[in-house]
């Protein structure tokens, strides 16, 4: 399985995004998914969004290039294992 980039973006790309960061990385490692993970602000995206296979976000942002999931489930727990899932079939 070719490696995966994946951007995780939050207001700031400090606080929600490291603890989003962190889960993702765990559950990645769960399901055997390489992949590399960065973290950055939502006003970044643009930027950086080229050649990414994936962005999980904790704000409202849409692309028609590639998926976005709005992950606020791990930061809550409320419904984590629907948005691993996501994750999972997006990437495998």
């Amino acid at each position: 399985m070719n490696k995966k980039h994946i951007l995780i973006a939050c207001g700031t790309g400090v606080a929600t995004s490291t603890v989003v960061c962190m889960r993702v990385k765990e559950e990645l490692e769960k399901n055997n998914i390489p992949a590399t993970v960065e973290q950055c602000k939502v006003a970044e995206l643009p930027s950086k969004i080229h050649g990414a296979d994936l962005v999980v976000t904790t704000t409202a942002y849409e692309s028609d290039d590639i998926p976005v999931i709005r992950a606020l489930s791990f930061l809550t727990g409320i419904g984590i294992e629907e948005d691993v899932q996501k994750i999972v079939d997006i990437l495998s």
